[in-house]
């Protein structure tokens, strides 16, 4: 590996890096290197690049050549600039050792404090600083960070310790120790690390700075941060960057302190400081939620200039990052300095509310805010359903806490979070219910419908994880007692065991007890003003899929712009419709069967005609029927004994007719086009009907746009002869009512062979839809059905990036995708191209849909305002003009 550039240093007003480094120096250090060179006050200190993590995690955990030797050229910058020695007994130079990955994964991975302590450099410190009392405190907070991350030493084993000691000394706070229960509480420290090591507590400063560099480029592969970026879908990354900074201390006594602060508010966008601080405390304090902290705006009342410093500064941040900023502070005997700052983390209303602010305010344009500032995922957060006000009884009420992340989330309390994703693998709704979260409790995290916790404030884990994923999450609910050896809560004379139902309001912080309902939420001006930002910069449309009148109208308040895939079977199941289609399956002879279609003619007429009133002036696509007919028969032996009675035949026939029926492999079988051609009477009712409803909203003085999508097609002559079925329908039609409407014939390009021959198809079609759903099966040769039974162990061991069936495969059915678009068009420029499986709803599928040249994504009502933001944001990327 190439020696140079593997350490990157900054502080004193330079940097040799910047903030468009994130791949290598990780957003921390990208950040950290920034923030340098534009005069913030930053202890200074460097970063090692995240290839080095990678390369160490390939090559069993070796240094690289010339590592070594750069990190001492750094550490010897590092001592100039602040004036002092590393491993120096009498005056230390004592470091932090931090991750930094080029996206965001809060807690995920490690961190070390007050790297250099040893038994002699405490005495010095104690000196040096004349507070005995804060230099033990940090050698002890050392010892715990060093055995946790570098040695796997559970903190739990020391906080035990810690605990034991306030109990003899029946204090209730850390800061209540005196400076000889600290000194006791490093001996305790040290024979807990003795004991689980084998090894003395190190006492060579290189050593310990060495191992724990490699403690967090380790803990880039510890299971936390595996599951953390398998649930975030963060893929691609080299590792973690190392960050390497002189320490300043927030523990220095009362004129010190430590905190973490939002630019804005990020549950609802508000333009205020927002943020907590602890006084005589360490970073770790903070958002590990073991102490309280104390509300930002408190730190204007004890700490006046530093606080209005800080005000300047995270001004100062946010405009130069034109975003919302995280930012964690250090006060040092009342001087002040920025440790980290990053994009913050919101919910999906703060995150509309801040884009329209800053723009309001001057800070950036439109097409900046539309691209930058609000993810997809965040207007998912805004279609959750939040609890019904006339549900809620005040005598309900367990407790209130602190808003962390809004929405509702209503399920059975568990305590554990492993037994939270057994639960959610079995379809069971969660709250997870913890003292306070770790890192540790992210695959229970996600798997909950919500969380709540008893301590820690709105930076903690808790707070900071459900915001970023839209989780409701009541933080910090000191009013109920939990027990986790009796797997129960109480609040007051009220004991909520495991398993039992509690509600949880995450926009105002209450717990209540019991299943609530909840109803959908309301769209504010903000949210309607952004979207309309969002249309300016699209130029794909986005439709729905849509079988109802009400998913229709439904998807049009949400945006969308006609119906991209209509499923005629979901509209045979009304009990007099699921008869007739029966009747139809088990027909013996053609006028039997097209006496039962007849039948259903009015039925599927009248569905059609709501369905185009819904969408007037535009286009619905309709596909013909797909699934096998035995879908349609019963399986139990009661309903099939009911049938036969209802049509009039003996249950041994019908059994029967069902056996002859049945298929060994139903996907590949007999269904889509292969119905209608050997059954074209279906074929032509389904035209018939949708004709006939379009003929009769025209006549209404509507504008209808029908396109008949003929489902399944492998070859040209399967769709020639199912769309001359089709015209001859509508030539029919149009006579017997004296009128026409315009309509299309078109096919999706579901199965492999369509897509290698779409040029020979596009010659009779007028358009083409992507049903990557079948598309992707075919393609794969997995079965959505039974893939259930092995894809978790696919992604969890890395053989799959992500569900196919979530996430389009670019690689494989997006290069039949490609073949498709590009030979189509070659036989037809103007055809009309779609994609209607789900993926169609996927931020990182439309975009490739987009780069394509799709006319068009259609994806399920509730998803369509995140796929015009997806279909905006590619545009943006692409670097093509608005159009004026």
């Amino acid at each position: 590996m190439d020696a140079q550039n593997q350490v990157f240093t900054f502080g004193g007003g330079t940097a040799e890096g910047d903030k468009s480094m994130k791949e290598l120096l990780g957003g921390k250090g990208a950040n950290l290197a920034e923030m340098s060179s534009i005069g913030m006050p930053i202890p200074p200190g460097f970063t090692i690049s995240a290839k080095i993590c990678k390369y160490y995690n390939e090559h069993d955990g070796q240094w690289p050549e010339g590592l070594k030797y750069e990190i001492q050229d750094s550490i010897q910058q590092l001592e100039e600039l602040m004036g002092q020695q590393f491993g120096d007994p009498e005056d230390p130079l004592l470091v932090s050792v931090r991750s930094g990955a080029a996206i965001s994964m809060p807690g995920m991975m490690d961190t070390v404090l007050n790297l250099g302590l040893t038994d002699q450099s405490v005495q010095g410190l104690a000196q040096k600083m004349d507070n005995e009392r804060f230099a033990y405190d940090c050698y002890r907070r050392f010892i715990d960070m060093f055995g946790d991350v570098v040695m796997g030493v559970a903190h739990e084993k020391f906080e035990i310790a810690l605990q034991k000691l306030k109990d003899e000394k029946s204090v209730e706070l850390d800061t209540q120790l005196e400076v000889d229960d600290l000194k006791e509480l490093v001996d305790r420290y040290k024979k807990v690390y003795k004991n689980n090591t084998g090894e003395d507590f190190p006492q060579d400063p290189d050593d310990q700075l060495r191992l724990s560099i490699n403690g967090v480029f380790g803990s880039w592969n510890a299971k936390r941060a595996i599951k953390y970026r398998k649930i975030n879908k963060i893929t691609g990354l080299l590792g973690t960057a190392v960050n390497v900074q002189a320490m300043v201390y927030g523990n220095m006594g009362d004129d010190s302190a430590t905190g973490v602060c939002f630019t804005r508010n990020p549950s609802d966008g508000k333009s205020e400081l927002y943020g907590e601080f602890l006084i005589n405390a360490q970073g770790e304090d903070v958002v590990a939620g073991i102490r309280t902290p104390r509300d930002i705006n408190e730190l204007k009342e004890v700490m006046p200039d530093s606080y209005d410093e800080l005000l300047e500064l995270t001004n100062q941040l946010e405009e130069h990052y034109q975003d919302m900023q995280d930012i964690e502070f250090t006060v040092q005997q009342g001087k002040l300095f920025i440790l980290q700052t990053r994009n913050g983390k919101r919910t999906g209303a703060a995150a509309v509310k801040i884009a329209i602010d800053m723009v309001d305010e001057g800070i950036l344009k439109k097409d900046k805010a539309v691209a930058n500032l609000v993810e997809p995922g965040h207007l998912d957060q805004l279609l959750h359903p939040q609890l019904k006000e006339d549900e809620i009884d005040e005598n309900d009420i367990l407790g209130k806490g602190l808003p962390a992340s809004p929405g509702a989330a209503v399920g059975k309390v568990v305590f554990d979070s492993d037994i939270a994703e057994e639960e959610h693998g079995k379809g069971n709704p969660v709250i997870l219910v913890r003292i306070e979260t770790s890192p540790e409790d992210v695959g229970g995290m996600s798997a909950a419908e919500g969380i709540l916790t008893s301590r820690g404030g709105m930076t903690s884990h808790a707070a900071v994880v459900a915001r970023g994923w839209g989780k409701p999450c009541v933080a910090g609910c000191d009013g109920i007692n939990i027990d986790y050896d009796k797997q129960q809560f109480t609040a007051g004379d009220v004991t909520v065991r495991a398993g039992d139902w509690i509600s949880i309001d995450g926009a105002r912080g209450t717990v209540i007890n019991g299943k609530k309902e909840v109803e959908a939420p309301q769209f504010g001006d903000n949210f309607r003003t952004f979207m309309t930002w969002v249309d300016e910069f699209r130029d794909m449309d986005v439709r729905t899929n849509a079988d109802t009148p009400e998913d229709a109208l439904r998807a049009r308040e949400y945006g969308a712009l006609g119906i991209g895939l209509a499923r005629t079977e979901h509209m045979f199941f009304g009990e007099e419709r699921i008869r007739e289609m029966r009747r139809m399956i088990i027909s013996e002879s053609e006028g039997e069967r097209r006496s039962a279609l007849e039948n259903l003619l009015p039925y599927q007429r009248e569905d059609f005609i709501e369905i185009f009133e819904a969408m007037e002036g535009l286009p619905v696509t309709v596909r013909l029927l797909d699934p096998p007919l035995h879908e349609f028969l019963p399986d139990e032996e009661k309903e099939v004994k009911t049938l036969a009675k209802e049509l009039g035949i003996s249950t041994a026939e019908l059994n029967r007719k069902i056996r002859l029926l049945s298929e060994f492999n139903p996907m590949l079988g007999h269904r889509g086009c292969r119905l209608g051609i050997t059954y074209p009477e279906i074929t032509e009712m389904q035209a018939r009907a949708i004709l006939e409803a379009a003929v009769e909203v025209k006549s209404r003085g509507k504008e209808v746009y029908p396109e008949i999508m003929i489902p399944l097609v492998g070859t040209a002559e399967e769709f020639i002869h199912e769309r001359h079925v089709v015209d001859e329908i509508a030539e029919d039609v149009f006579a017997e009512k004296g009128s026409e409407v315009d309509y299309k014939v078109g096919t999706m390009i579901e199965i492999p062979r369509a897509a290698l021959i779409a040029d020979k198809i596009a010659d009779e079609a007028d358009f083409f839809s992507f049903g990557t759903n079948d598309l992707t099966q075919m393609t794969f040769g997995y079965s959505r059905d039974d893939a259930g039974k092995f894809l978790e162990h696919y992604l969890n061991e890395g053989i799959l990036k992500n569900d196919p069936f979530q996430v389009l495969d670019q690689e494989g059915v997006g290069q039949l995708v490609e073949m498709g678009v590009t030979k189509g068009r070659a036989a037809k420029s103007d055809l009309k191209v779609g994609i209607c499986g789900e993926h169609g709803g996927d931020p990182s599928s439309v975009a490739f849909c987009y780069n394509l040249g799709l006319n068009y994504v259609s994806c399920s009502p509730y998803r369509v305002p995140i796929a015009r933001l997806a279909a905006a944001q590619a545009f943006l990327r692409s670097g093509k003009k608005v159009a004026s």
